[in-house]
């Protein structure tokens, strides 16, 4: 039995749009038939996804928001033993979203069909990424689902908790410069030559300050559109050339190679790298695919490809935490707790200890960036009104020689 998304019409022509379970096409047919509604269009839900996914899509996945949501449902009805096909039935009429009820009953369907739940969840990668399936599967093999349900649960909220911390946080300053620039712009393109192109007119010189600040008006007002246009363009170029890999990798490295900035970048993929490979190594995955699953987490390409390359000194017999040494890329309290867990037994523990260390310390960091930045906006707007006002001010000071 499968998910299907089916387009109808009802004897008055008005078209209909739903969800139905059936065994085939056909057989969703005959149910909307027999409900007096007309098939136009019936498209299984795994089918639609993978057409979906091959195609261009300004939205591919599910937020990040409501997969924790998801996992929080599923993991509160397993651990009341509820089973898992009416585990996701339910949570699929919980859900207000048409895409995300199609795709959890799309999983449901393949769980009612005899596999397993992972299986369900790989018809859908760009909804469930590779640790969430990697670490439902181990759960399933070592039967203990719900458990492992309720990791991802609180592994899930408390990344979104992180994303949404740091974008709150830069909400402000993001708002205060674009006011800025718009703003001075408005100021230079309109207000500026009304009240400075009195002074043109005299035949003494006009001060220098004044006479840049009429260059600068006069500038931005003949040539705006192509500022944009040439802005845009330098956006689009230097986007499209991070995406080629050794562009993008030599600016990573330089990241991290930058003293503030570098410890930012650095403190939040150690501390994603290491509470995904928590989760993993808590969840039954074996150490060597956790690690591979849990590099994938990373953003900057030299830290993963540190990850990487440590994972196949492991293969080889080393330890983690001297294979992640190596690299010089991690934090050192980062290192010396998997040295610690790797030696007490407790890697899954000083993982978690780590990743709260990071996410602390990326935290402080923030806010110490923000607490200086905001500040500084708000000086740099300041002097530039007041440069404004001078250049306004300073003829008028001089009227009397400007008016002979």
């Amino acid at each position: 039995m499968g998910a299907f998304e089916f387009i109808a019409l009802d004897k008055a022509g008005k078209e209909s749009k739903g969800l139905l379970e059936g065994d085939t096409p056909k057989h969703v047919r005959q149910i909307l038939r027999e409900r007096d509604l007309l098939p136009v269009q019936v498209t299984e839900v795994s089918q639609k996804e993978a057409k979906r996914q091959s195609t261009f899509s300004l939205r591919r996945g599910i937020s990040t928001g409501e997969l924790a949501l998801i996992t929080r449902q599923l993991a509160s009805l397993s651990q009341s033993g509820l089973p898992l096909e009416e585990a996701l039935l339910a949570v699929s009429q919980q859900n207000d979203q048409p895409r995300t009820k199609s795709i959890l009953l799309g999983v449901r369907s393949k769980v009612m069909e005899g596999h397993t739940m992972a299986d369900g969840l790989s018809e859908f990668p760009q909804a469930f990424p590779e640790l969430y399936r990697a670490t439902i599967a181990a759960g399933e093999q070592s039967g203990h689902l719900d458990i492992v349900l309720e990791r991802l649960a609180d592994y899930t909220e408390a990344r979104q908790e992180l994303r949404q911390r740091i974008t709150n946080a830069m909400i402000y300053p993001i708002t205060l410069v674009i006011m800025a620039v718009a703003i001075i712009s408005f100021m230079l393109a309109t207000v500026v030559p009304k009240i400075v192109g009195v002074f043109e007119n005299t035949s003494a010189e006009l001060p220098g300050l004044t006479r840049g600040m009429i260059a600068t008006s006069d500038f931005l007002r003949d040539n705006w559109l192509w500022l944009i246009i040439g802005l845009g363009a330098f956006v689009y170029g230097v986007w499209r050339l991070l995406q080629k890999d050794g562009p993008k990798r030599r600016y990573h490295r330089f990241m991290l190679s930058m003293p503030v900035f570098g410890r930012l970048t650095r403190g939040i993929n150690t501390a994603r790298f290491t509470r995904t490979f928590s989760i993993l190594t808590g969840s039954g995955v074996p150490v060597l695919e956790a690690m591979k699953i849990s590099a994938e987490v990373i953003e900057n390409l030299p830290m993963r490809d540190a990850v990487n390359e440590a994972a196949i000194r492991v293969r080889e017999g080393g330890s983690i935490s001297k294979s992640l040494e190596m690299s010089k890329l991690f934090p050192p309290m980062m290192i010396h707790l998997v040295s610690s867990g790797e030696a007490g037994g407790r890697l899954e523990e000083m993982l978690t200890r780590a990743a709260d260390g990071q996410e602390r310390e990326v935290n402080g960091l923030i806010a110490a960036l923000l607490g200086i930045l905001e500040p500084l906006l708000i000086v740099f707007m300041g002097a530039v009104v007041l440069t404004i006002v001078l250049a306004i001010l300073l003829p008028i000071f001089e009227i009397n020689n400007l008016i002979q």
